[in-house]
């Protein structure tokens, strides 16, 4: 099982940056590269003479197609080595899933012209749904390379105790997502000249509703690391295992990163550079909660299982 959750990992790194060039397309507006063309690019395979628009559109396109062909690899090989009942099977049918709806979410932002410059009601509740389903993709590849072992799955109803913060930290960091792709919209449709002028921005009359919504992404995230913090504290106290504990550190550690790196983007007036940067630092800590969940949740071996696969990949 060793090479199947080093590929598995793999999986998990490369859908990361795939997402992370996403993000680069909108923050430089060259959603619009390919025109509203999908599966082609303005009506050719490869287009001659693209512009840097277009190349940046491009590669997102070819890397994400690149990405799809590995999971549907990932699920053969789970299918073919995980006996029946095994949550690898489960989570592999899952990351196939989200990873279609993720290609059909990007085809309709295109098909729709819902990028660039487009401030569209219709772009406002496309965008929520994209980015919930991109945590739901990276949180069960991260779960079929967690598991990829004997032990894997949760646990029983006893061994689940502290679930429900877990899950309310979840939910919360899912929301504080929503809020940060309203934000990074806002910064990219509406860029300020100095933080003043942003929150005059945000506040004024009539200011449009990304803006509005813009202001709302330091108080979740506030919330959310208060919530994610304390699942990092008390989660190794209810399951207390050496690995579980290492878990979580590391999200406590990644919380507070990534909270000065959200104050940095703020005093910033969130460069391009910036944003991929904080993207990047939140995957991170929405994968590391992930992997603390499926320790203390898992069943009785899980830990040793997880950091056994963490260390072989």
């Amino acid at each position: 099982m060793r090479g199947f959750s080093r590929f598995a990992w793999a999986v998990l790194a490369a859908n990361v940056a795939v997402i992370t060039w996403g993000a680069l397309v909108r923050a430089t507006g060259s959603g619009a590269g390919c025109g509203q063309h999908w599966p082609t690019c303005r009506g050719e395979v490869v287009p001659r003479s693209p512009a840097l628009e277009t190349v940046i559109e491009l590669t997102h396109r070819t890397t994400s197609a690149l990405v799809l062909v590995l999971v549907v690899a990932l699920l053969v090989w789970a299918w073919r080595v995980f006996p029946r009942g095994h949550a690898v099977r489960r989570t592999a049918v899952l990351t196939v899933v989200f990873m279609v709806l993720e290609a059909l979410l990007g085809a309709a932002l295109v098909l729709f012209g819902w990028v660039a410059k487009d401030a569209s009601a219709a772009r406002l509740v496309v965008m929520p749904l994209h980015l919930t389903n991109t945590l739901l993709l990276l949180a069960s590849i991260t779960l079929t390379a967690a598991w990829a072992h004997e032990h894997g799955g949760l646990g029983r109803p006893e061994q689940r105790r502290g679930g429900g913060l877990l899950a309310a930290a979840a939910i919360a960091m899912i929301v504080v997502g929503i809020t940060g792709a309203f934000a990074a919209l806002g910064d990219t449709l509406f860029p300020a000249t100095s933080f003043g002028d942003g929150l005059k921005q945000d506040l004024a009359a009539g200011s449009h509703v990304v803006l509005r919504l813009r202001i709302l992404h330091p108080v979740a995230s506030a919330v959310g690391a208060a919530l994610l913090a304390t699942a990092a504290v008390l989660a190794p106290r209810r399951r207390p295992d050496p690995a579980v504990r290492r878990a979580g550190t590391v999200l406590l550690a990644l919380v507070l990163i990534q909270l000065a790196a959200g104050a940095l983007n703020l005093y910033l007036l969130a460069p391009v550079w910036m944003q991929l940067v904080h993207l990047v630092l939140a995957d991170l800590t929405w994968v590391a909660l992930v992997v603390l969940a499926s320790m203390a949740l898992g069943k009785g071996r899980q830990a040793e299982g997880v950091v056994g696969s963490v260390a072989a990949a």
